[in-house]
């Protein structure tokens, strides 16, 4: 090759998630604070989407529309078959599949020459959503990310040590990120009916595992002029999300879910954020607001544990409600020792930046190999 041409970029491709722009939950924003930041580095980023936007590139990321099957048991793996079969005819130099539950379609690429690392989250099994069937597909596939990718990422601490006790395999840690700071526009909380410091956030998807029932529940029975904002929305749930919704209490506010801007300002002038989730691996959502400065209180696990790290409260489903009233009679300056702590915390380890390194630094690695 001339001296004066330009090699080809590095061709990585993100398989297993719905698809960027993020319009749903946390791997959908893992994949594109990540394919972006490649994109920005020179690398040729593809991600393979299930829902088609207005253009074929996003920030410099190709996205590859595909079709899937629109039901709770077979929308993830059908949409992978998928991608993975469109991938092996369209080769990459490098492939990184997210869920667990994808870890048997890992092996093809692989097969063909593109190394692949497996982002396998929590553990999923435990999640309440899931039958016996499912259940069963998320055991056989815990087992299967140890055999069939080149290699395991653990977002958590907690999760590369059940692989490692487990299965006996040891797997690549590399944390989840979150951006640092508050932002000061407010539209989406003029929209809501809310004002700056004077609300509760609760900001999941709407599943049983999450609690929102039991955060609106304990919210409701405060004597507080405070409000309770549940931002949040699932497929296939409308049975439990109905549950959550049904309330009289006007403090109370239920909008669905909120992408991009205001799900950001609603994080950075909340007067405190409530993460109740209990099945999973890192969850991005508590760490984006800590990040943002967020008075945090989150159920105690040891994945939330490990995120929260000292710097916000911890509960349990009988003390969410103590919880609770106690941020309220908790005296303004401890209040703010409790904000700053938990924007340091994410300031030291969950750097997006720091995150990306570190998948390049894998990926690229692999290829070598």
């Amino acid at each position: 090759m001339n001296r004066d041409q330009k090699r080809a970029p590095t061709r990585i491709a993100l398989v297993g998630t719905r698809g960027i722009p993020a319009r749903y939950g946390g791997f959908e924003t893992f994949a594109e604070e990540l394919s972006t930041r490649l994109a920005e580095r020179g690398y040729q980023v593809f991600v393979y989407c299930r829902e088609r936007t207005s253009s074929d590139v996003y920030r410099g990321v190709h996205l590859r529309y595909l079709p899937t099957i629109r039901h709770k048991y077979f929308d993830t793996v059908a949409h992978t078959a998928v991608s993975t079969l469109h991938l092996l005819a369209h080769r990459v130099d490098a492939v990184l599949y997210c869920n667990a539950a994808n870890a048997i379609f890992t092996w093809a690429p692989r097969l063909l020459g593109m190394p692949v690392a497996l982002n396998v989250d929590g553990l999923e099994r435990n999640r309440k959503k899931w039958n016996r069937l499912a259940r069963a597909w998320y055991q056989m596939s815990e087992y299967l990310a140890t055999v069939c990718p080149n290699v395991i990422v653990s977002d958590a601490e907690r999760i590369e040590d059940y692989y490692r006790q487990r299965y006996g395999r040891d797997s690549v840690f590399i944390p989840y990120g979150a951006p640092l700071g508050r932002v000061e526009t407010t539209g989406v909380l003029r929209q809501l009916g809310l004002e700056p410091g004077r609300y509760f956030l609760f900001v999941s998807r709407m599943e049983p595992e999450n609690n929102g029932l039991l955060v609106r529940e304990c919210f409701e029975r405060l004597d507080t002029g405070m409000k309770l904002a549940l931002v949040g929305d699932a497929p296939y749930a409308e049975e439990y999300i109905a549950k959550v919704r049904d309330t009289r209490d006007p403090r109370v506010v239920a909008p669905g879910a909120i992408y991009g801007q205001g799900y950001h300002e609603l994080q950075s002038h909340c007067f405190a954020y409530v993460q109740a989730t209990e099945v999973g691996g890192t969850h991005p959502a508590l760490i984006e607001a800590m990040g943002r400065g967020a008075l945090t209180l989150y159920l105690r696990t040891p994945e939330n544990d490990e995120v929260a790290g000292g710097a916000a409260i911890p509960f349990t489903h009988e003390t969410l409600e103590d919880a609770l009233r106690g941020v309220l009679e908790m005296p303004e300056a401890e209040r703010d020792q409790w904000r700053a702590r938990a924007m340091e915390r994410v300031r030291e380890r969950y750097s997006w930046d720091a995150v990306t390194t570190s998948y390049e630094k894998l990926l690229t690695g692999l290829i070598g190999q």
